[in-house]
């Protein structure tokens, strides 16, 4: 078997299409010209108010805080009244002429609050008209002083409400309007009295910087996306660990009870003299059935185990199993005391293994976070279920003690085992510096049995 590889002849047209990488690169400039500086370049876009938080907008009184969310605004006001005046005390600012170069000198700066891109082209127009008006006779070209600074601040603001793309472009635009201004208001000898220079190099100066603060701003925003997002996962994945924690403690609760069913439902016929055909039938499904659900539990526990996960070699423990835990707390240094109101009973097996655990947990956290604190478990037996009560004190030196990686992660659990028995849990510092963990799990009372006293 042969393969054939066809070749298709490229058309005539598509050849000529067909642009170098310079090209391409050129073109993207331009249409990113187009684009920044162009399209809807007198697109009404009114300068917002500074974020709340800001550095105006972080302290003083409510009505400070509104003044200070307007401080940008008022800061273009007072450039375009800089620019005004110095077009006003020029050798030209008396009479109308110069109440009409001070007017095309601020109002560009203005426009910057609600049009940006098309503020600039405004500002070229301007200054423009107040070369022509002027004749050049102040001495300075291609910007006069009031056209210098309101030009100088136009370019400052439009690179500020854009990005950083715009500035570059702004910056070149304004090299080229200059060379040519110069050449047509400037003096014979091209390049003495021009104001061009200085105007390229603080432009240049104030661009660079505005649009490393701009790249800097962007970088933090993305960076406190990123690390909310990363937060909001790490919390998902904690969750899910805890519960596939508790799937794996319940089920060997679980397969206990189950084990118990399938022994005595195949028990159960021998303890009865003669048992009827249906009885044994009946017997033998209930076994089946145990032995089925049996099988299911292990494929579950399958599913959530973790690749590290070893069964383990002990039962579960249960509050019987809650003086071995103190001591243990103990012996790591923590001074913990223990009290035990209500008619002590047997709980559910699901019961005492969330209460251990929420204890062993509580514990834990305060050796973690309060060490050399002492601490309180307080267990209540009342009539609807079980009460805990794990509280500490402050720790003697805070200063010492080092953030935690994992902080929190304990409260998650402790709220899924809560949640999971319908209970009801709170956690929250005390009024001593302390932490407190206060949990309830309903216990619904054991149906009485037929026959039973």
């Amino acid at each position: 078997m042969t393969d054939t590889t066809h070749t298709q002849p490229i058309p005539p047209g598509r050849a000529a299409r067909q642009r170098s990488p310079e090209f391409r690169f050129a073109a993207d400039a331009l249409g990113g010209l187009r684009q920044d500086l162009f399209h809807d370049a007198f697109a009404f876009r009114p300068l917002p108010p500074t974020e709340p938080g800001g550095r105006f907008t972080r302290r003083g009184s409510e009505r400070l805080r509104e003044y200070g969310a307007r401080a940008p605004h008022a800061v273009v006001v007072v450039l375009a009244g800089m620019a005004a005046f110095l077009a006003l005390a020029s050798p030209d600012g008396a009479g109308p002429v110069g109440l009409l170069c001070g007017l095309l000198a601020g109002a560009p700066v203005l426009l910057t609050l609600v049009r940006p891109a098309g503020a600039f082209w405004v500002s070229l127009a301007a200054n423009t008209v107040a070369l022509v008006l002027s004749g050049g006779s102040s001495g300075e070209s291609p910007f006069p002083p009031g056209g210098f600074v309101g030009h100088l601040a136009v370019l400052t603001v439009v690179a500020a409400r854009t990005r950083p793309r715009t500035a570059a472009w702004m910056w070149l635009l304004t090299a080229a309007y200059g060379v040519l201004a110069d050449g047509l208001f400037g003096p014979s000898d091209f390049g003495y009295g021009s104001d061009l220079g200085p105007l390229l190099f603080f432009a240049g100066v104030f661009l660079l910087t505005v649009a490393i603060r701009q790249t800097l701003r962007q970088a933090r925003r993305e960076v406190s996306v990123h690390q909310t997002v990363t937060a909001h996962e790490r919390s998902r994945r904690t969750l899910l660990e805890e519960r596939t924690t508790i799937a794996r403690e319940l089920h060997d609760v679980v397969a206990h009870h189950m084990s118990v069913v399938a022994i005595q439902a195949e028990a159960a016929p021998y303890r009865v003299e003669n048992p009827p055909p249906e009885l044994e039938k009946a017997f033998a499904t209930i076994r089946e059935n145990a032995v089925a659900a049996l099988t299911e539990l292990r494929r579950v526990l399958g599913v959530v185990r973790a690749q590290d996960y070893e069964a383990p070699d002990a039962p579960q423990p249960t509050l019987a199993d809650l003086d071995a835990l103190l001591a243990n707390v103990r012996d790591a240094g923590l001074d913990v005391t223990k009290t035990v109101t209500g008619a002590v009973r047997e709980l559910p097996p699901g019961v005492e293994l969330s209460a251990y655990r929420i204890v062993q947990e509580a514990l834990s956290n305060t050796l973690r976070h309060a060490p050399g604190a002492d601490a309180k478990v307080e267990i209540g037996y009342v009539l609807g279920g079980l009460g805990l009560r794990v509280v500490n004190g402050a720790p003697p030196a805070p200063s010492l003690i080092k953030p935690s990686p994992g902080a929190g992660h304990g409260i998650t659990g402790m709220r899924e085992r809560v949640s999971m028995l319908n209970g009801e849990m709170t956690a929250s510092p005390t009024a001593e510096g302390g932490y407190e963990v206060a949990v309830f799990l309903p216990v619904p009372a054991a149906a009485p049995i037929e026959g039973e006293a």
